[in-house]
């Protein structure tokens, strides 16, 4: 295909400040539509970006526009199942943004549907696309800081959006873990190759909330010997936006914000980080290009999907743990 034909529904912070930007400058993509419930939103998106149609219904959008390649669904998380199975029963290939469902169970629907129609489908993990977190992975996966035992993930930031849904339990699936906790948790699981789990602990605080958490800490203990532990906050009384991911092996450890890496050499801890110009506001830009790009190129079938329902599988079943954990005050033992 010369351009890949791609519609959006929901037309949020996220789709209106990331992905209607980023796909308006792409050649190879064509944005043919734009769908959300607020009619007035979708009229105004399609104006202030040049796009010839707009939709409140997302299935007449469908039905109407059979040339569409792919979706992307950056919705309220509660409707994300039943978007992704429409367009995957349409023949689109299909991006959701995180999370991909409020729990394991929505998430294997969607999964099911995607290999049953043979579609890509791809979750929007930008922070695997940061290009600190990709060069630390890669001294990783060479060995270069020995056998993995230990990940330290958090971010601690004010809270995401301000939408009514994103604070209600029934709609979001959750608090401060299912909107930062998951990015932390996917990439400390990336980072070890996605090893079985044996057993989640975890705490939840609600201290300037009601219904969904605004503190997370949760311990994962893997069955390969490994930890990883999580911490996520919107609340926490601290200065400025805190975002981490620190590797430890028995060679040497590595992190990021700012990217270190340190190796031990002659029983010495060297640093061997290797140079670069970039900031830290720069790898998180980027991110959003780099896995928009990506994106496009598994449709046209140039890449293998980056960010697997699979994988979502995974990190969903300790998502499902994390609020068991933190609702009965016990460690949950995970049944592969």
């Amino acid at each position: 295909m010369e351009k890949v034909k791609i519609a959006i529904v929901g037309l949020g912070g996220i789709a209106q400040v990331v992905h209607l930007p980023i796909l308006k400058k792409l050649p190879d993509v064509e944005i043919t539509a734009v769908c959300d419930i607020d009619t007035n939103t979708s009229k105004f998106v399609a104006s202030k970006f040049g796009i010839k149609k707009s939709y409140k219904n997302f299935d007449l959008m469908l039905s109407e526009n059979p040339e569409i390649n792919a979706v992307i669904i950056a919705t309220s998380t509660d409707s994300h199942t039943e978007l992704a199975v429409k367009s995957f029963e349409a023949g689109k290939d299909v991006l959701i943004e995180k999370p991909i469902g409020r729990n394991y169970s929505e998430t294997k629907l969607i999964v099911d549907s995607a290999a049953k129609n043979k579609k890509n489908l791809m979750v929007a993990m930008n922070n695997r696309f940061r290009g600190d977190a990709m060069l630390q992975r890669s001294f990783i996966r060479s060995g270069e800081i020995g056998d993995l035992f230990y990940i330290k993930t958090g971010w601690l930031k004010t809270q995401s959006s301000t939408t009514k849904w994103f604070m209600q339990m029934d709609k979001s699936g959750g608090g401060v873990f299912i909107d930062n906790g998951i990015v932390m948790l996917d990439l400390g699981m990336w980072m070890l190759d996605f090893p079985d789990v044996y057993s989640v602990t975890s705490v939840n605080y609600y201290h300037n909330t009601k219904t969904v958490e605004d503190s997370n800490f949760t311990l994962i203990k893997l069955k390969n010997g490994s930890t990883l532990t999580v911490e996520v906050s919107w609340s926490l009384l601290r200065g400025g936006e805190f975002y981490y991911c620190n590797a430890f092996g028995k060679e040497g450890s590595s992190s990021i914000n700012p990217l270190r890496i340190h190796k031990k050499i002659n029983n010495e801890l060297i640093e061997v980080t290797p140079k670069s110009t970039k900031t830290e506001h720069g790898f998180y830009k980027k991110s959003y290009d780099y896995q928009m790009k990506h994106f496009v190129g598994a449709v046209k079938g140039l890449y293998k999907i980056f960010s697997t329902g699979e994988e979502a599988l995974k990190v969903m079943q300790i998502v499902d743990a994390v609020y068991a954990s933190a609702k009965s005050n016990k460690e949950i033992i995970i049944k592969q």
